[in-house]
């Protein structure tokens, strides 16, 4: 976000190309009604899954009274991390002064509202009784760290949603007469957010000042919410969870899947939207940098995790680690620390492998071990409980996810898709006034 705006630039030409280039894809076209098809259908079979167990209770899912946590946690977890990726680049790299964050802090944002929002959802399906929800604002205890969360994911959700709106602005009162191979209804809600936005110094400069507040104080609140998520495991003396470096262990972890699910978003909007000219090699690039410099903390972190009871081995401990390194959850542990962290880290190093294909590439595979990582950390824990099992079902044991409880968990994921969707498609996905200012203030230092 730059300090200062030059109004000059609305009357620039470079405003009219930049803002034609951004605008084209803007609008429904037959490949998003196939696509949105798509996910509608899909999702609708996702909630016909949760209805059944709606219906009938928990017992349709894999979870029993040893593993009462499994996937839906796991992936409220991943939610909550990636969405932190918003404050990544728009507070933290923005507020240091790196201007090429420009172009893909919409991106962020853009997941950060998706995933935030959806974080709140996927913790509704874990309930056996949804409908005691309220009970949590109405009743809850201080001392829970449960309240704590609900606290500052709706917090963090809401300052996400500001810091997407407000910078949206000037675009929607830019875009509004450049639109018209839009829908009417469209065009109608251009007008309306747009709130008679009319480009004068004042209000650029109230916009610059609130986006600048907002910047600052969404940093400690998404600390504090995927600490807060952390501590909901570390409170107790279960082996594995048992830690005091949870809270930036869950946070470097959270960049690195934040960072790796914005190159994704990066590449697809660049190629099917032909957006080349503003997301360009050199962004992906830094972004490959970033996501090397995230993952090195993080694979310390990881190291610094297991290191450590590895070194006392405890007998829960030695317990937990057998499992994780040679035993049921071995393969799942070591294909998330290679194929997830140490190899991207590896092929990052090279410049080839930081292009826009290869680098998608990776950086879906470190995404999908992103969420098998919050698998590996909430499940085989329960698994080992103090306490022996004894007079239980052999299937109460070990936990297996149902085909229902699979379901859900798809749709959550699929509903963040379509949240997605419709912002990108919908609305313009790089920010048009803050680019033509940029390219006029090159030509001013060029002139100069």
């Amino acid at each position: 976000m730059a300090s200062e705006v030059n109004t000059d630039f609305l009357f620039d030409k470079r405003l009219d190309s930049i803002a034609t280039d951004i605008l084209r894809p803007i609008g429904i076209s037959k490949g998003f009604l196939v696509w949105m098809g798509f996910l509608i259908i899909s999702l609708s079979a996702c909630i016909y899954a949760y209805y059944i167990q709606w219906d009938k209770g928990l017992i349709v899912t894999g979870l029993r009274d040893y593993v009462s946590w499994g996937m839906y946690i796991a992936n409220f977890i991943f939610f909550v991390a990636t969405s932190l990726v918003g404050m990544l680049i728009s507070s933290v790299l923005g507020l240091m002064g790196y201007k090429w964050v420009k172009p893909i802090a919409r991106i962020a944002e853009i997941i950060a509202v998706a995933f935030a929002a959806i974080a709140g959802l996927v913790i509704v399906s874990d309930m056996g009784r949804p409908e005691r929800l309220p009970y949590v604002f109405m009743y809850g205890r201080i001392q829970s760290p449960i309240l704590w969360d609900v606290t500052v994911v709706t917090t963090y959700l809401v300052l996400s949603t500001l810091l997407y709106f407000l910078p949206l602005i000037p675009d929607l009162a830019i875009s509004k007469g450049r639109i018209g191979h839009t829908p009417k209804w469209l065009q109608s809600t251009y007008e309306i957010l747009s709130v008679n936005w009319n480009h004068t110094p004042q209000q650029y400069k109230i916009l610059l000042k609130s986006v600048r507040i907002l910047l600052i104080i969404i940093i400690p609140t998404a600390f504090a919410i995927h600490t807060v998520t952390s501590w909901l495991l570390a409170v107790t003396p279960r082996p594995g969870w048992d830690s005091t470096i949870f809270g930036p262990y869950f946070l470097t972890g959270a960049f690195v899947a934040g960072s790796a699910a914005v190159v994704i978003m990066m590449y697809f909007v660049r190629t099917n939207y032909k957006l080349d000219k503003y997301l360009t090699l050199d962004h992906f690039d830094k972004m490959g940098k970033l996501l090397v410099l995230v993952s090195l903390v993080y694979l310390y972190f990881n190291i610094n995790e297991f290191l450590v009871p590895a070194y006392k081995m405890k007998t829960a401990d030695a317990i937990h680690l057998h499992d994780l390194f040679v035993g049921e959850y071995a393969t799942m542990f070591w294909s998330v620390q290679i194929l997830g962290l140490v190899l991207p880290i590896i092929l990052l190093l090279f410049s080839f492998f930081r292009k826009p294909f290869p680098i998608m590439i990776i950086s879906i595979v470190v995404l999908v071990a992103a969420w098998f990582k919050r698998l590996i950390i909430v499940v085989p824990t329960q698994e080992n409980p103090y306490l022996p099992k004894q007079f239980v079902p052999d299937a109460w044991m070990v936990y297996h996810p149902t085909v229902i409880e699979s379901a859900i968990t798809v749709g959550a994921i699929l509903l963040a898709i379509i949240i997605i969707t419709l912002l990108v498609k919908l609305f313009p996905v790089i920010p048009i006034w803050e680019m033509a200012e940029e390219q006029c203030e090159k030509v001013h230092k060029s002139q100069e």
